[in-house]
């Protein structure tokens, strides 16, 4: 099982009056997935930036550690 690191930005909308998470977007590292995080920030409910574990053979995602968000977002270790 090879890990390595990612960086996802994931947008928060509302659906049926619950929070939900929008189109995950991947960035190149930490600085640009805050950089895409600032930018959407405006344009949604919430936006998180998270820093991921990725089994390169599953493409299970782990270990989510949140990078920076605004607004309203889940707690994706909650999941």
């Amino acid at each position: 099982m090879a890990l390595s690191e990612k960086f996802i930005v994931l947008p928060f909308k509302k659906n049926r009056g619950n929070l939900v998470p929008g189109e995950m977007r991947q960035a190149s590292n930490a600085a640009a997935a805050e950089k895409i995080a600032t930018a959407m920030s405006a344009r949604h409910i919430g936006v998180a930036a998270y820093s991921v574990q990725v089994d390169e053979e599953s493409g299970d995602m782990t270990s989510p550690r949140l990078l920076i968000q605004f607004g309203e977002t889940a707690d994706l270790n909650a999941a």
